[in-house]
Protein backbone atom coordinates (compact mmCIF):
# COMPACT_ATOMS: atom_id res chain seq x y z
CA UNK A 1 0.00 0.00 0.00
CA UNK A 2 1.51 3.49 -0.76
CA UNK A 3 0.80 6.27 1.00
CA UNK A 4 0.51 9.54 -0.62
CA UNK A 5 2.15 11.40 2.75
CA UNK A 6 4.04 14.85 1.31
CA UNK A 7 2.39 14.35 -2.26
CA UNK A 8 0.23 17.21 -3.68
CA UNK A 9 0.11 16.19 -7.44
CA UNK A 10 -2.75 14.00 -8.50
CA UNK A 11 -1.49 12.53 -11.55
CA UNK A 12 1.25 11.11 -9.70
CA UNK A 13 -0.77 9.82 -6.70
CA UNK A 14 -3.27 7.97 -8.92
CA UNK A 15 -0.63 7.07 -12.01
CA UNK A 16 1.72 5.68 -9.76
CA UNK A 17 -0.57 3.55 -7.55
CA UNK A 18 -0.57 5.70 -4.10
CA UNK A 19 -3.98 4.86 -2.23
CA UNK A 20 -6.74 8.41 -3.09
CA UNK A 21 -9.28 8.55 -1.02
CA UNK A 22 -12.06 9.89 -3.48
CA UNK A 23 -12.74 13.68 -3.09
CA UNK A 24 -14.09 14.18 -6.56
CA UNK A 25 -18.18 14.23 -5.66
CA UNK A 26 -17.48 17.67 -4.22
CA UNK A 27 -17.07 18.87 -8.06
CA UNK A 28 -20.62 19.14 -8.56
CA UNK A 29 -21.45 20.70 -5.57
CA UNK A 30 -18.52 23.49 -6.13
CA UNK A 31 -20.07 24.20 -9.87
CA UNK A 32 -23.75 24.81 -7.98
CA UNK A 33 -22.32 26.35 -5.35
CA UNK A 34 -20.66 29.39 -7.44
CA UNK A 35 -18.33 30.34 -9.61
CA UNK A 36 -15.92 32.22 -7.44
CA UNK A 37 -14.95 29.98 -4.48
CA UNK A 38 -13.05 30.52 -1.38
CA UNK A 39 -12.29 27.27 0.89
CA UNK A 40 -9.87 27.83 4.15
CA UNK A 41 -8.35 24.82 6.45
CA UNK A 42 -5.88 24.28 8.57
CA UNK A 43 -2.15 23.22 7.76
CA UNK A 44 -1.22 20.23 6.28
CA UNK A 45 -5.56 19.21 5.57
CA UNK A 46 -4.99 18.10 2.09
CA UNK A 47 -6.21 21.22 0.44
CA UNK A 48 -3.06 21.51 -2.33
CA UNK A 49 -4.43 17.63 -3.46
CA UNK A 50 -7.71 18.97 -3.72
CA UNK A 51 -6.69 21.91 -5.72
CA UNK A 52 -4.45 19.69 -7.82
CA UNK A 53 -7.32 17.43 -8.75
CA UNK A 54 -9.43 20.29 -9.76
CA UNK A 55 -6.98 21.26 -11.92
CA UNK A 56 -6.51 17.75 -13.91
CA UNK A 57 -10.27 17.53 -13.81
CA UNK A 58 -10.79 20.70 -15.59
CA UNK A 59 -7.55 21.46 -18.13
CA UNK A 60 -8.67 21.03 -21.12
CA UNK A 61 -5.05 19.76 -21.73
CA UNK A 62 -5.29 16.84 -20.16
CA UNK A 63 -8.74 15.93 -21.89
CA UNK A 64 -7.14 12.76 -23.54
CA UNK A 65 -6.16 11.00 -19.86
CA UNK A 66 -9.32 11.82 -18.65
CA UNK A 67 -10.67 8.48 -18.16
CA UNK A 68 -6.87 7.11 -17.06
CA UNK A 69 -6.68 9.72 -14.06
CA UNK A 70 -10.72 9.94 -13.36
CA UNK A 71 -12.46 6.59 -14.76
CA UNK A 72 -12.80 4.73 -11.38
CA UNK A 73 -13.42 7.92 -9.11
CA UNK A 74 -17.23 9.61 -8.49
CA UNK A 75 -16.47 12.31 -10.82
CA UNK A 76 -15.61 10.09 -13.81
CA UNK A 77 -18.71 7.69 -13.87
CA UNK A 78 -20.53 10.89 -13.39
CA UNK A 79 -18.58 13.76 -15.39
CA UNK A 80 -20.23 17.21 -14.34
CA UNK A 81 -20.76 19.88 -17.46
CA UNK A 82 -17.43 21.59 -17.22
CA UNK A 83 -14.95 18.94 -17.80
CA UNK A 84 -12.00 19.50 -19.34
CA UNK A 85 -13.36 22.60 -20.73
CA UNK A 86 -10.67 25.38 -19.43
CA UNK A 87 -7.00 26.42 -20.25
CA UNK A 88 -6.22 26.95 -16.21
CA UNK A 89 -4.10 29.31 -14.61
CA UNK A 90 -2.88 28.10 -11.32
CA UNK A 91 -0.92 30.26 -8.93
CA UNK A 92 0.60 29.56 -5.56
CA UNK A 93 1.94 32.49 -2.98
CA UNK A 94 3.92 29.77 -0.53
CA UNK A 95 7.75 30.74 -0.54
CA UNK A 96 7.50 34.23 -0.45
CA UNK A 97 10.12 35.65 2.15
CA UNK A 98 8.89 38.08 4.52
CA UNK A 99 11.54 39.52 6.45
CA UNK A 100 12.99 42.01 4.48
CA UNK A 101 10.26 44.72 4.06
CA UNK A 102 7.83 45.84 1.53
CA UNK A 103 9.73 46.21 -1.40
CA UNK A 104 11.69 42.73 -0.75
CA UNK A 105 7.87 41.68 -0.34
CA UNK A 106 6.78 43.04 -3.26
CA UNK A 107 9.52 41.91 -5.84
CA UNK A 108 8.85 38.07 -4.77
CA UNK A 109 5.06 38.53 -5.20
CA UNK A 110 5.76 40.12 -8.11
CA UNK A 111 8.15 37.59 -9.89
CA UNK A 112 5.26 34.94 -8.44
CA UNK A 113 2.43 36.36 -10.61
CA UNK A 114 5.02 36.83 -13.39
CA UNK A 115 6.19 33.06 -13.12
CA UNK A 116 3.06 31.59 -13.26
CA UNK A 117 1.53 34.18 -15.96
CA UNK A 118 4.14 32.89 -18.40
CA UNK A 119 4.14 28.95 -17.44
CA UNK A 120 0.49 29.43 -18.72
CA UNK A 121 1.59 31.30 -21.95
CA UNK A 122 4.20 28.37 -23.04
CA UNK A 123 1.56 25.72 -21.89
CA UNK A 124 -0.99 26.92 -24.11
CA UNK A 125 1.23 28.15 -26.60
CA UNK A 126 0.47 31.77 -27.10
CA UNK A 127 3.24 33.90 -29.06
CA UNK A 128 6.26 34.74 -27.47
CA UNK A 129 5.33 38.55 -27.70
CA UNK A 130 2.72 37.57 -25.51
CA UNK A 131 5.20 36.43 -22.43
CA UNK A 132 7.24 39.77 -23.99
CA UNK A 133 4.16 42.06 -23.47
CA UNK A 134 3.81 40.93 -19.34
CA UNK A 135 7.33 41.26 -18.61
CA UNK A 136 7.57 44.73 -19.81
CA UNK A 137 4.92 45.59 -17.14
CA UNK A 138 6.28 46.31 -13.54
CA UNK A 139 3.45 45.52 -10.78
CA UNK A 140 1.55 42.13 -10.12
CA UNK A 141 -1.61 44.16 -10.78
CA UNK A 142 -0.50 45.79 -13.99
CA UNK A 143 1.20 42.53 -15.21
CA UNK A 144 -2.43 40.54 -14.78
CA UNK A 145 -4.26 43.49 -16.62
CA UNK A 146 -2.05 42.97 -19.49
CA UNK A 147 -2.93 39.06 -19.22
CA UNK A 148 -6.93 39.30 -19.21
CA UNK A 149 -6.22 41.85 -22.21
CA UNK A 150 -3.75 39.45 -24.14
CA UNK A 151 -6.71 37.06 -23.76
CA UNK A 152 -9.54 38.59 -25.06
CA UNK A 153 -12.84 36.48 -25.16
CA UNK A 154 -10.90 33.21 -24.07
CA UNK A 155 -12.54 31.94 -20.65
CA UNK A 156 -10.03 30.45 -18.68
CA UNK A 157 -10.57 29.14 -14.93
CA UNK A 158 -7.51 30.51 -12.12
CA UNK A 159 -6.63 28.10 -8.75
CA UNK A 160 -5.00 30.10 -6.34
CA UNK A 161 -3.36 27.57 -3.08
CA UNK A 162 -1.85 29.18 -0.55
CA UNK A 163 -2.87 32.49 -0.81
CA UNK A 164 -2.57 33.79 2.71
CA UNK A 165 0.65 32.15 3.18
CA UNK A 166 2.73 35.09 3.16
CA UNK A 167 0.46 37.27 4.86
CA UNK A 168 0.11 35.15 7.57
CA UNK A 169 3.87 35.88 8.22
CA UNK A 170 3.37 39.43 7.75
CA UNK A 171 0.85 39.84 10.03
CA UNK A 172 2.48 38.06 12.70
CA UNK A 173 5.38 40.35 12.47
CA UNK A 174 4.36 44.09 11.52
CA UNK A 175 0.69 45.10 11.51
CA UNK A 176 1.79 48.38 9.78
CA UNK A 177 3.60 46.50 6.60
CA UNK A 178 0.24 44.26 6.65
CA UNK A 179 -1.93 47.11 6.33
CA UNK A 180 0.22 48.50 3.55
CA UNK A 181 -0.08 45.88 1.65
CA UNK A 182 -3.24 44.18 1.78
CA UNK A 183 -5.17 47.90 2.67
CA UNK A 184 -6.25 50.26 0.16
CA UNK A 185 -3.60 51.09 -2.23
CA UNK A 186 -1.67 48.17 -1.40
CA UNK A 187 -0.14 45.90 -4.06
CA UNK A 188 -2.09 43.06 -3.07
CA UNK A 189 -5.35 44.48 -3.21
CA UNK A 190 -4.72 46.21 -6.50
CA UNK A 191 -3.79 42.71 -8.05
CA UNK A 192 -7.26 41.41 -7.08
CA UNK A 193 -8.99 44.18 -8.27
CA UNK A 194 -7.86 43.29 -11.54
CA UNK A 195 -9.29 39.86 -10.91
CA UNK A 196 -12.85 41.47 -10.69
CA UNK A 197 -12.67 43.62 -13.20
CA UNK A 198 -11.37 40.28 -15.47
CA UNK A 199 -14.60 38.44 -14.04
CA UNK A 200 -16.93 41.08 -15.37
CA UNK A 201 -15.25 40.89 -18.75
CA UNK A 202 -16.39 37.32 -18.70
CA UNK A 203 -12.33 36.36 -19.54
CA UNK A 204 -11.80 34.94 -15.75
CA UNK A 205 -14.92 32.66 -16.14
CA UNK A 206 -14.15 30.10 -12.57
CA UNK A 207 -11.98 30.79 -9.41
CA UNK A 208 -11.43 28.62 -6.18
CA UNK A 209 -9.41 30.00 -3.75
CA UNK A 210 -7.56 28.01 -0.85
CA UNK A 211 -5.81 29.25 2.02
CA UNK A 212 -5.55 28.32 6.59
CA UNK A 213 -7.20 31.78 7.11
CA UNK A 214 -9.15 34.56 6.23
CA UNK A 215 -7.23 37.59 7.07
CA UNK A 216 -6.90 38.69 3.64
CA UNK A 217 -10.72 38.47 2.98
CA UNK A 218 -11.58 42.21 4.00
CA UNK A 219 -8.47 43.23 2.13
CA UNK A 220 -9.34 40.88 -0.88
CA UNK A 221 -13.30 41.48 -1.12
CA UNK A 222 -13.24 45.16 -1.31
CA UNK A 223 -11.39 44.74 -4.63
CA UNK A 224 -12.85 41.55 -5.14
CA UNK A 225 -16.51 41.34 -3.59
CA UNK A 226 -18.39 38.48 -5.38
CA UNK A 227 -16.58 35.65 -4.11
CA UNK A 228 -18.43 33.07 -1.66
CA UNK A 229 -16.42 31.63 1.21
CA UNK A 230 -17.31 28.34 1.57
CA UNK A 231 -15.14 27.09 4.67
CA UNK A 232 -18.00 27.36 7.04
CA UNK A 233 -20.68 26.05 5.16
CA UNK A 234 -21.87 22.34 6.33
CA UNK A 235 -22.11 20.97 3.37
CA UNK A 236 -17.90 21.53 3.03
CA UNK A 237 -17.33 20.38 6.29
CA UNK A 238 -15.44 16.97 4.97
CA UNK A 239 -14.54 18.31 1.46
CA UNK A 240 -10.82 18.69 2.59
CA UNK A 241 -9.52 16.58 5.20
CA UNK A 242 -10.50 12.44 5.90
CA UNK A 243 -13.92 10.77 7.23
CA UNK A 244 -14.18 8.61 10.03
CA UNK A 245 -14.79 6.22 7.25
CA UNK A 246 -11.87 6.90 4.95
CA UNK A 247 -9.63 6.47 7.83
CA UNK A 248 -11.05 2.86 8.48
CA UNK A 249 -10.19 2.14 4.67
CA UNK A 250 -7.14 3.50 4.58
CA UNK A 251 -6.29 1.68 8.06
CA UNK A 252 -7.92 -1.64 7.09
CA UNK A 253 -4.40 -3.01 5.68
CA UNK A 254 -2.73 -2.03 8.99
CA UNK A 255 -5.63 -4.85 10.63
CA UNK A 256 -4.87 -7.40 7.74
CA UNK A 257 -1.14 -7.29 8.68
CA UNK A 258 -0.90 -7.31 12.30
CA UNK A 259 -2.97 -8.82 15.27
CA UNK A 260 -4.72 -5.28 16.01
CA UNK A 261 -8.70 -4.34 16.10
CA UNK A 262 -9.64 -2.09 13.43
CA UNK A 263 -11.88 -0.79 16.49
CA UNK A 264 -8.64 -0.16 18.64
CA UNK A 265 -6.84 1.10 16.14
CA UNK A 266 -9.33 3.98 15.24
CA UNK A 267 -10.15 5.11 18.38
CA UNK A 268 -6.44 5.70 18.99
CA UNK A 269 -6.02 7.66 15.69
CA UNK A 270 -9.12 9.65 16.14
CA UNK A 271 -7.98 10.53 19.54
CA UNK A 272 -4.66 12.06 18.03
CA UNK A 273 -5.63 13.54 15.19
CA UNK A 274 -9.30 13.93 15.02
CA UNK A 275 -12.08 17.08 16.30
CA UNK A 276 -12.25 18.72 13.38
CA UNK A 277 -15.45 20.32 13.06
CA UNK A 278 -16.21 23.58 10.35
CA UNK A 279 -20.01 24.20 10.94
CA UNK A 280 -21.79 23.11 14.26
CA UNK A 281 -24.36 21.21 11.59
CA UNK A 282 -22.56 18.76 10.42
CA UNK A 283 -23.14 14.99 10.90
CA UNK A 284 -19.51 14.31 12.01
CA UNK A 285 -15.60 15.65 12.95
CA UNK A 286 -12.60 15.54 10.31
CA UNK A 287 -9.18 14.47 10.92
CA UNK A 288 -6.30 16.09 10.06
CA UNK A 289 -5.73 14.32 6.93
CA UNK A 290 -1.94 14.97 6.49
CA UNK A 291 -1.60 13.74 10.08
CA UNK A 292 -3.71 10.56 9.37
CA UNK A 293 -0.91 9.26 6.32
CA UNK A 294 1.76 10.33 8.50
CA UNK A 295 0.68 7.66 10.98
CA UNK A 296 -0.38 5.32 8.06
CA UNK A 297 2.87 6.01 6.21
CA UNK A 298 5.12 5.27 9.38
CA UNK A 299 3.50 2.23 11.20
CA UNK A 300 5.94 -0.34 11.86
CA UNK A 301 4.19 -3.10 10.16
CA UNK A 302 7.18 -5.96 11.29
CA UNK A 303 7.15 -4.89 14.68
CA UNK A 304 3.22 -4.12 14.61
CA UNK A 305 4.21 -0.82 16.49
CA UNK A 306 2.94 2.72 16.25
CA UNK A 307 4.89 5.36 14.81
CA UNK A 308 7.52 6.99 17.30
CA UNK A 309 6.50 9.94 18.19
CA UNK A 310 3.26 9.86 16.86
CA UNK A 311 3.78 13.65 15.78
CA UNK A 312 5.07 14.47 12.19
CA UNK A 313 7.99 16.67 13.02
CA UNK A 314 7.63 18.48 10.16
CA UNK A 315 3.94 19.43 10.89
CA UNK A 316 5.17 20.27 14.06
CA UNK A 317 7.43 22.67 12.68
CA UNK A 318 4.51 23.98 10.78
CA UNK A 319 2.32 24.62 13.21
CA UNK A 320 5.35 25.91 15.10
CA UNK A 321 5.58 28.70 13.27
CA UNK A 322 2.19 29.76 13.35
CA UNK A 323 2.57 30.10 16.97
CA UNK A 324 3.89 33.60 16.01
CA UNK A 325 0.12 34.55 15.19
CA UNK A 326 -0.14 34.59 18.65
CA UNK A 327 1.18 37.27 19.57
CA UNK A 328 -1.00 39.34 17.27
CA UNK A 329 -3.15 42.15 19.31
CA UNK A 330 -2.32 42.17 22.94
CA UNK A 331 -0.27 39.66 23.75
CA UNK A 332 -1.96 39.29 27.63
CA UNK A 333 -5.14 38.65 26.48
CA UNK A 334 -4.36 36.33 24.31
CA UNK A 335 -1.90 34.46 26.68
CA UNK A 336 -5.38 34.39 28.82
CA UNK A 337 -7.45 32.63 26.33
CA UNK A 338 -4.90 30.21 25.87
CA UNK A 339 -4.43 29.81 29.36
CA UNK A 340 -8.91 29.11 29.89
CA UNK A 341 -8.17 26.44 27.31
CA UNK A 342 -6.20 24.96 29.05
CA UNK A 343 -7.85 24.81 32.38
CA UNK A 344 -11.57 24.79 31.38
CA UNK A 345 -11.27 23.16 27.78
CA UNK A 346 -13.23 25.53 26.06
CA UNK A 347 -13.82 29.51 25.45
CA UNK A 348 -16.63 31.14 23.84
CA UNK A 349 -16.54 33.59 21.35
CA UNK A 350 -18.64 35.36 18.40
CA UNK A 351 -16.91 33.57 15.45
CA UNK A 352 -15.56 35.61 12.49
CA UNK A 353 -16.20 35.29 9.14
CA UNK A 354 -13.31 37.57 8.36
CA UNK A 355 -11.26 40.06 9.48
CA UNK A 356 -11.30 44.18 9.86
CA UNK A 357 -7.25 44.69 11.43
CA UNK A 358 -7.64 48.43 10.23
CA UNK A 359 -10.84 48.29 13.34
CA UNK A 360 -8.31 46.55 15.85
CA UNK A 361 -7.93 42.67 16.87
CA UNK A 362 -9.91 41.67 19.77
CA UNK A 363 -10.67 38.87 21.84
CA UNK A 364 -13.24 37.08 19.82
CA UNK A 365 -10.81 37.82 16.16
CA UNK A 366 -7.86 35.76 18.03
CA UNK A 367 -9.91 32.81 19.22
CA UNK A 368 -11.58 32.67 15.47
CA UNK A 369 -7.96 33.09 14.00
CA UNK A 370 -7.66 29.82 16.49
CA UNK A 371 -10.11 28.30 14.93
CA UNK A 372 -8.53 28.79 11.53
CA UNK A 373 -5.53 27.59 12.10
CA UNK A 374 -6.82 24.84 14.03
CA UNK A 375 -5.71 24.71 17.32
CA UNK A 376 -9.37 25.02 18.19
CA UNK A 377 -12.75 24.02 17.03
CA UNK A 378 -16.43 24.09 16.73
CA UNK A 379 -17.92 22.86 19.41
CA UNK A 380 -21.54 24.24 20.32
CA UNK A 381 -23.73 27.40 20.34
CA UNK A 382 -24.26 29.34 23.07
CA UNK A 383 -26.38 32.36 23.51
CA UNK A 384 -22.86 34.42 24.10
CA UNK A 385 -22.02 33.08 20.19
CA UNK A 386 -20.34 29.20 19.93
CA UNK A 387 -18.05 27.33 22.43
CA UNK A 388 -14.42 25.93 20.78
CA UNK A 389 -12.65 22.83 21.82
CA UNK A 390 -9.15 21.53 21.70
CA UNK A 391 -9.94 18.98 18.82
CA UNK A 392 -7.44 16.36 19.72
CA UNK A 393 -3.87 15.65 21.61
CA UNK A 394 -1.82 16.75 18.62
CA UNK A 395 -3.01 20.11 19.01
CA UNK A 396 -2.81 20.05 23.07
CA UNK A 397 0.89 18.83 22.76
CA UNK A 398 1.56 22.01 20.82
CA UNK A 399 -0.42 24.17 23.90
CA UNK A 400 1.88 22.81 26.59
CA UNK A 401 4.93 23.24 24.56
CA UNK A 402 3.63 27.02 23.69
CA UNK A 403 2.85 27.67 27.26
CA UNK A 404 6.19 26.54 28.49
CA UNK A 405 7.98 28.62 26.06
CA UNK A 406 5.86 31.62 26.50
CA UNK A 407 5.98 30.86 30.76
CA UNK A 408 10.40 31.24 30.46
CA UNK A 409 9.77 34.32 27.94
CA UNK A 410 7.33 36.29 30.68
CA UNK A 411 9.56 35.21 33.87
CA UNK A 412 13.08 34.97 32.35
CA UNK A 413 13.75 31.33 33.61
CA UNK A 414 14.45 28.17 32.03
CA UNK A 415 13.03 25.03 32.40
CA UNK A 416 14.95 22.29 31.15
CA UNK A 417 13.31 20.00 28.80
CA UNK A 418 15.92 17.21 29.60
CA UNK A 419 15.11 16.84 33.25
CA UNK A 420 11.39 16.78 32.91
CA UNK A 421 12.04 14.00 30.49
CA UNK A 422 13.77 12.17 32.87
CA UNK A 423 11.38 12.89 35.99
CA UNK A 424 8.67 11.96 33.41
CA UNK A 425 10.26 8.61 32.77
CA UNK A 426 10.71 7.72 36.18
CA UNK A 427 7.01 8.65 37.04
CA UNK A 428 6.07 6.17 34.33
CA UNK A 429 8.25 3.28 34.80
CA UNK A 430 8.74 2.99 38.24
CA UNK A 431 5.68 5.33 39.87
CA UNK A 432 8.30 7.54 41.59
CA UNK A 433 6.52 11.35 41.77
CA UNK A 434 9.68 13.18 43.37
CA UNK A 435 11.72 13.91 40.77
CA UNK A 436 8.66 15.25 38.66
CA UNK A 437 8.12 17.58 42.01
CA UNK A 438 11.17 18.81 42.36
CA UNK A 439 10.74 20.08 38.74
CA UNK A 440 7.29 21.99 39.93
CA UNK A 441 8.92 23.32 43.03
CA UNK A 442 11.54 24.88 41.56
CA UNK A 443 9.82 26.30 38.48
CA UNK A 444 6.98 27.64 41.61
CA UNK A 445 9.62 29.50 43.41
CA UNK A 446 11.16 31.19 40.27
CA UNK A 447 7.87 32.44 39.43
CA UNK A 448 6.09 33.66 42.33
CA UNK A 449 7.43 35.36 45.75
CA UNK A 450 4.35 35.56 47.55
CA UNK A 451 4.24 34.21 51.18
CA UNK A 452 2.48 30.91 51.51
CA UNK A 453 -1.16 30.41 52.84
CA UNK A 454 -2.53 28.11 54.56
CA UNK A 455 -5.69 29.04 54.85
CA UNK A 456 -7.82 26.62 53.13
CA UNK A 457 -5.21 24.22 52.25
CA UNK A 458 -6.73 21.37 54.04
CA UNK A 459 -9.89 22.11 52.61
CA UNK A 460 -8.46 22.33 49.03
CA UNK A 461 -6.79 19.01 49.40
CA UNK A 462 -9.92 17.36 50.53
CA UNK A 463 -11.96 18.79 47.48
CA UNK A 464 -8.66 17.46 45.21
CA UNK A 465 -9.14 14.38 46.86
CA UNK A 466 -12.63 13.56 46.33
CA UNK A 467 -12.34 14.67 42.43
CA UNK A 468 -9.48 12.50 42.04
CA UNK A 469 -11.54 9.27 43.62
CA UNK A 470 -14.25 10.74 41.19
CA UNK A 471 -12.32 10.50 37.68
CA UNK A 472 -11.15 6.72 39.05
CA UNK A 473 -14.32 5.39 39.32
CA UNK A 474 -14.79 6.27 35.84
CA UNK A 475 -14.86 2.82 33.35
CA UNK A 476 -12.41 3.78 31.49
CA UNK A 477 -9.88 4.82 34.22
CA UNK A 478 -10.86 1.87 36.28
CA UNK A 479 -10.14 -0.49 33.00
CA UNK A 480 -6.62 0.99 32.75
CA UNK A 481 -3.46 -1.50 34.27
CA UNK A 482 -0.86 -1.06 36.27
CA UNK A 483 -2.65 2.71 37.28
CA UNK A 484 -1.34 4.79 40.17
CA UNK A 485 -2.61 7.92 40.92
CA UNK A 486 -1.62 11.32 43.05
CA UNK A 487 -2.79 14.66 44.42
CA UNK A 488 -0.49 17.47 43.89
CA UNK A 489 -1.52 20.58 46.06
CA UNK A 490 -0.14 24.06 45.85
CA UNK A 491 -0.66 27.25 46.54
CA UNK A 492 1.66 28.38 43.57
CA UNK A 493 5.55 28.32 45.66
CA UNK A 494 4.76 25.07 47.94
CA UNK A 495 3.39 21.40 47.05
CA UNK A 496 2.18 18.54 48.43
CA UNK A 497 1.65 15.29 46.76
CA UNK A 498 -0.83 12.69 48.10
CA UNK A 499 -0.67 9.17 46.99
CA UNK A 500 -4.16 7.74 46.46
CA UNK A 501 -4.62 4.47 47.06
CA UNK A 502 -6.83 2.75 44.44
CA UNK A 503 -8.54 -0.05 47.07
CA UNK A 504 -9.87 3.07 48.74
CA UNK A 505 -12.15 3.82 46.18
CA UNK A 506 -13.26 0.02 44.74
CA UNK A 507 -10.09 -0.38 42.89
CA UNK A 508 -7.53 -3.64 43.77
Amino acid sequence: MKIPYGESNFKKVITEGFVYLDKTDYIPQLEAAGSHLFLLRPRRFGKSLFLSMLEYYYDVAYQHEFDTLFGKLYIGQQPAPLRSSYQVLFMDFSGIDTDAGHDAVLQRFTSKVDMHLQTFLRRYAYPDSYQDAIREKVTPADKMQQFVELLGEHKFLLLIDEYDHFANSILAADMKLFLRIMGKGGFVRSFYETLKTATQRGTLDRLFVTGVTPIMLDSMTSGFNIGQNLSLHEDFNEAIGFTKAEVARLLQPLVDTCSVELEQLLADVTRWYNGYRFNLKASETVYNANMVLYFAKNFDLRRCEYPDPMMDENIASDYGKIMGMFSIGNRDTNFAVLDELINTEEVTAQHRRKFEFDKGFDRDDFISLLAYMGFITLYRKTLAGETFVIPNYAIREFYFHYFKVELERRNQMSIPNHTLRLAVEKLALYADMQPLVDEMVRALQLLSNRDAKEAGWLAKKQEGLEQVQGYLQLPEIAALQNLAAWLLVTDGEQVEVVRVELDKVGNS
